[in-house]
């Protein structure tokens, strides 16, 4: 059989069920993934430093070749991954992938130390995203920075915060559109802390400095606030954790993010979608894969990542979440792992979109939940494969695995070249 006429047989198989395949792939190629930078340099960033600035990083693990080692490289990189990838994408920047011909330090970075960025994206007609960065510096070294005893730090950690919230807001006004902005601090203890209360208080009064500045349009800069279990270094006590994010959210009218892998290793996040969304507005979610802690491997289209596009479904609530990536891998080509990782959570999107939810939720309301958990099997097996590769026909981007020998290729002209 042609692909046209596999993907007419699928279409048909759905279409028994009152579901449109033609609109679900629309919807899923509009709705936008934002491409985390970082996963091009392996967490380093592009900030020019003087000598000897040191500061705790993330941990990516591997040594692929190829890694990017400035701005120019990592764009070049990020728009070869975007061409093999289906869909609406948006790029997500780091505070630490400023570019400058000299040092600026956190608490002075304006737009203009993302103008390269900003001029990109507009010619590559693609939305950022932004982040500030609350690691990689000497004023984080002792694991604390937001809610760290020392005032004088603390200050420097929330002019940083003011600063990012300017830059997220010229950032909206390059692109005629919102900017997002994910706070995530790693702040927290190695070891049994002996107060718990303090860096909490810390914690909320620097956020509440931070966004005290009403001079910041918040239909353009549109924070979030994002927890964590545990990291390194953090092992026993985050200061951030999912209770304090979540009540400071709500309290302060902020949007939650909630990371895939930022919680108990068999917890999910699906099922909090629901409840959070209750009482927020908007919810970003950090799509990546734990294996074991919060490991950040390439997202693949397993069960945890459809359950969380599915509940997003079936509570029609696809206007109130923001979709992001966060994971890195120098294990493998880093094209690839953007190509990998989005591809899946677009796969997962579409998968979602094709759920025969109104059945389902029938069903249920009757009493027949027979029914339901039979339906919910038999569509295990509906012929989604020929969906998406129809999905992926009309993006005009390679079917299946075509996409490799593309990738290949560029690591041999490009990547290999990289010393």
């Amino acid at each position: 059989m042609t692909h046209s006429s596999v993907y007419e047989s699928a279409k048909a198989r759905y279409a028994e069920y009152g579901i449109d395949t033609d609109a679900a792939i629309q919807k899923a190629l509009a709705l936008p993934i934002s491409l985390h930078c970082w996963q091009s340099d392996d967490v380093v960033g592009f900030e020019t430093k003087p000598e000897g600035l040191a500061g705790g990083g993330i941990l990516a693990t591997g040594n692929y070749p190829g890694r990017a080692r400035n701005g120019e490289e990592a764009r070049a990189d990020i728009a070869k991954a975007m061409s093999l990838i289906p869909g609406t994408q948006r790029v997500n920047v780091h505070a630490s992938y400023s570019e400058t011909d000299h040092y600026v330090d956190r608490d002075q970075m304006d737009a203009s130390c993302f103008q390269k960025w900003m001029d990109w994206a507009k010619a590559q007609n693609v939305c950022l995203d932004f982040n500030p960065t609350f690691f990689a510096h000497p004023k984080a070294e002792d694991g604390f920075t937001l809610s760290h005893p020392d005032k004088e730090i603390r200050d420097f950690w929330i002019q940083h915060g003011k600063a990012c919230r300017k830059i997220a807001e010229a950032m909206a006004d390059a692109q005629g559109s919102p900017c997002y902005v994910n706070w995530w601090t790693p702040d927290g203890a190695k070891d049994l802390p002996a107060d718990r209360f303090g860096p909490r208080a810390r914690m909320a009064a620097a956020y509440d400095e931070i966004r005290r500045d009403d001079s910041v349009d918040t239909s353009k800069c549109v924070d979030f606030i994002e927890s964590k279990l545990f990291g390194i270094g953090s092992e026993e006590y985050v200061v951030s954790s999912s209770e304090f994010c979540a009540d400071y959210a709500l309290s302060r009218g902020m949007g939650l993010c909630m990371d895939m892998g930022h919680y108990h290793p068999t917890e999910c996040i699906h099922g909090k979608i629901s409840s959070h969304l209750q009482f927020m507005d908007k919810l970003l979610l950090h799509v990546s894969r734990p294996v074991r802690w919060d490991s950040d491997h390439v997202v693949l289209f397993n069960d945890d990542l459809k359950n969380v596009f599915l509940e997003i479904q079936r509570g029609k609530a696809w206007e109130k979440v923001m979709l992001a990536l966060d994971f890195f891998d120098a294990s493998i080509n880093r094209i690839g792992a953007y190509v990998i990782g989005t591809r899946a959570a677009r796969e997962g999107i579409l998968y979602a979109l094709l759920d025969p939810t109104a059945h389902l939720q029938d069903y249920e309301a009757k009493g027949q939940n027979t029914h339901r958990l039979g339906l919910m099997e038999a569509f295990k097996t509906m012929p989604f494969g020929a969906v998406w590769d129809e999905l992926c026909e009309q993006a005009g981007v390679p079917v299946g695995a075509g996409w490799l020998s593309e990738m290949e290729r560029y690591e041999q002209e490009v990547l290999v070249t990289r010393s």
